[in-house]
């Protein structure tokens, strides 16, 4: 087809200038057609420019509407302009300007111009970014100049802090943010980031990002991290995390990346059951994860149509160590929105799966590593986000499955008369499998329509097993099906377009000795990022 590319200079000193290349084997018309072409005034003049376009009348847009939804436009680019980059280098733009190509008609050059500008905004080095379509010389019937005009960030500095709480932990985060964008002019953002919480996590880390280097066509990422949580009250143990990950390989649907980690599992109380003090001490994951991750649910916030579809597959054990730890990490994610077609009521509904296992020599006979089982509970919604198997309502956080009693010290055991029940450890499992169904549906009254407040009505259940150490060989279909727990409730939901929030009230149909689950008022913020 005929194409043609400008670049301006990313010289900062000089203003951005133009180049130009052109191929002559444009789409021909005659004289006739051409003249009734223009006569009906669609498109010589037409300037299409997003998201906010001027048109010069109504009628006009209209008759050209009427055109584009009767029947193919046939149109082709002549030249592409591209402004405003003092600093971001061409091949940046460029990459995002491939998609031109492929364009032989006005309806497939307004959807690419669509395209192009919402991959340069998500580049986030721009403060805007407008493509015009304009028409071409008068010489070369049927051609359109393509116009992208970026304006870069004023600051390259930009920063951030919050507060957050978790209520089913009943704690606070603190989280701040310095982001530096487009230092090396390739769309590189880098970034400084710092979160401290009461009683449970905090870390700190670093990382860079180049979504557009050397023609590369994929995005290169770095990160260094140093985290630190605190599983004393659930589990008896504490967890400090070295890493560095590398983003190997990010496109719209798949993500490939690499991390090695040196970890250590400590217990300042020492009173953790025999499974946590097998574990305590020092060990070093190297691991390769590649994310499967298709979302074409209406909004992840409500939805109320379309599917959702996650498998994550990690090994670890990937360099000669001993200390290296060798494990397999698979997940898969399924959610599926029915609309219903009263009230804007949906039913929603979701299963998720997980297993880890040990490989290498002897791992029938091993325990699959602490930090990497599954562990169910907490209120977070299991509508919003797509990530495995992690919540059911009901249950506060590591609030179901396997749990063991932690080692009671001498001067404060309880006497030979006592009855006290002993503390336990959630340990976690190597088998989860979690359900829900979710009803969605509009509250009566206008006012809490127009907010986006609705109602829902859901069930949820879970199931957490063990399957390392030959345990599998006691895991029978009935003892499978039983291990399973259950819960319903009603509640209200308030939207925003960060995040979810829930009042609910659960109601626990079903729990084992040990559980965590409870009856009454949760309230829940949940993100679907």
């Amino acid at each position: 087809m005929a194409s043609s590319t400008t670049s301006s200079s990313a010289d900062s000193q000089s203003p951005p200038h133009t180049t130009t290349t052109s191929t002559p084997d444009f789409f021909e018309l005659d004289n006739e057609e051409f003249d009734e072409f223009e006569e009906d005034d669609e498109f010589e003049e037409y300037s299409s420019e997003f998201p906010n376009s001027n048109q010069q009348s109504t009628s006009k847009m209209q008759n050209l509407l009427n055109r584009l939804a009767s029947e193919p436009v046939p149109l082709r680019v002549h030249n592409i302009l591209i402004k405003g980059n003092t600093k971001t280098k061409d091949s940046v733009i460029e990459i995002e300007l491939e998609v031109f190509k492929s364009c032989s008609t006005m309806q497939e050059l307004i959807i690419a111009a669509r395209k192009v500008q919402i991959g340069l905004e998500k580049l986030g080095v721009f403060d805007s970014v407008s493509v015009t379509l304009d028409s071409g010389p008068k010489e070369l019937p049927r051609t359109s100049n393509v116009v992208v005009e970026v304006v870069e960030a004023k600051s390259p500095i930009t920063g951030d802090i919050g507060v957050f709480s978790k209520p089913e932990a009943k704690s606070w985060s603190v989280e701040g943010a310095l982001k530096f964008k487009n230092l090396i002019g390739y769309g590189d953002l880098w970034d400084g980031s710092l979160a401290y919480g009461w009683n449970q996590s905090s870390e700190i880390s670093a990382g860079v990002s180049l979504p557009r280097f050397k023609g590369l066509i994929t995005p290169v990422a770095a990160r260094v991290s140093l985290l630190s949580q605190d599983w004393l009250k659930l589990s008896s143990y504490k967890e400090q995390t070295l890493g560095l990950s590398l983003g190997l390989l990010s496109s719209e649907n798949h993500d490939l990346s690499y991390s090695l980690s040196w970890r250590t599992l400590s217990d300042p109380s020492q009173v953790s059951s025999s499974t946590v003090r097998r574990q305590l001490g020092h060990s070093l994951i190297s691991a390769l994860k590649h994310t499967f991750k298709i979302d074409r649910r209406d909004s992840p916030i409500r939805p109320t149509s379309g599917y959702a579809f996650l498998s994550t597959s990690q090994i670890g054990g990937l360099i000669p160590d001993y200390r290296s730890l060798r494990f397999f990490r698979q997940e898969f994610d399924f959610r599926f929105a029915l609309p219903l077609g009263f009230y804007h009521a949906a039913l929603n509904f979701g299963i998720s799966a997980g297993v880890v296992l040990p490989w290498g020599s002897g791992s029938s006979n091993m325990a699959s590593y602490l930090p990497e089982r599954f562990f169910l509970g907490g209120n977070s919604s299991p509508v919003c986000s797509v990530g495995g198997p992690t919540s059911v309502l009901g249950f506060k956080s590591r609030g179901l499955g396997p749990a063991e009693p932690r080692r009671r010290i001498r001067e404060n055991a309880p006497s030979e008369n006592s009855d006290s029940t002993p503390e336990m450890d959630y340990v976690g499992g190597d088998l989860a499998v979690t359900a829900f169904a979710d009803l969605s549906f509009d509250l009566p009254l206008k006012v809490l329509r127009d907010s986006g407040i609705h109602g829902h009505a859901f069930a949820c259940t879970g199931s957490l097993n063990k399957l390392t150490e030959n345990a599998y060989r006691d895991l029978s279909f009935q003892k499978f099906r039983e291990s399973f727990r259950s819960s319903a409730g009603i509640g209200v939901i308030l939207p925003t377009k960060l995040f979810r929030m829930e009042v609910n009230y659960c109601y626990i149909l079903k729990q084992q000795e040990n559980d965590r689950g409870k009856t009454g008022l949760q309230l829940s913020f949940s993100s679907p990022w």
